[in-house]
């Protein structure tokens, strides 16, 4: 299939998950095309086919293509999907609109000053780890409601969702579940959860935004 036919098929898929789940089929969840690795040269044909919210998962590869994806399109949103390093805020704040991978004090505090010196608000979620893998970034279940009420009390920051990646290995469901329970209990209304593989099982548990990337720009 040619990009605009995947894309295409991914979204009907989408409203049929939401229609499943009984929302609103075609405007309760966000589609963020995940465009990592992929030149401005590929990314073009989605934006012509009507597409306008975005994910990357590096700061310094976005910087090499979106600037003029952006100021072609200026309507497109950006969201920054992998991890940030503090030594990156900067940049990442004066190039996205959202970041989706909160998951440490650090870059918490990072993030508050470079919005304040730029006069920038990004619209921020924070990571949770709902699999506690050590290799993996994110706040500890457990730790999340403490960590968003400090993102909001002590920094002034607007934390609107929590986002996680559940384990590769196991069923996704109860990640997506957990990450639904502590949105409720943190006060955050926004849901970032599946991918490619689990994107309709995220849908059923109450995704407001759902990242995917294969399934439209095919493999890496």
């Amino acid at each position: 299939m040619e990009l605009q036919e995947r894309l295409n098929d991914v979204r009907s898929r989408i409203a049929a998950a939401e229609r499943e789940a009984g929302r609103s089929a075609g405007g309760s969840v966000q589609l963020v095309a995940v465009s990592k690795t992929f030149e401005a040269d590929a990314i073009r044909p989605a934006i012509d086919a009507g597409q306008r919210v975005f994910g990357e998962n590096r700061v310094q590869e976005s910087q090499g293509k979106w600037p003029t994806l952006k100021a072609e399109r200026p309507d497109i949103e950006l969201h920054l999907i992998g991890p940030l390093q503090s030594n990156k805020a900067s940049d990442a704040v004066a190039l996205f609109d959202v970041i989706e991978t909160v998951d440490r004090e650090k870059i918490a505090r990072a993030l508050a000053e470079e919005m304040k010196r730029q006069a920038k608000t990004l619209r921020l979620y924070v990571q949770v780890n709902t699999g506690l893998e050590p290799q993996k970034a994110g706040i500890a279940p457990d730790d999340t409601p403490a960590f968003v009420a400090f993102c909001r009390d002590e920094l002034g920051l607007s934390i609107e969702g929590l986002m996680c990646i559940p384990p590769a290995e196991e069923n996704p469901g109860p990640h997506f579940a957990l990450l639904a329970k502590l949105a409720l209990k943190c006060g955050v209304e926004k849901l970032s959860m599946g991918m490619s593989g689990d994107y309709e099982t995220a849908i059923a548990f109450g995704a407001t935004s759902v990242r995917v990337g294969s399934a439209i720009f095919g493999a890496r």
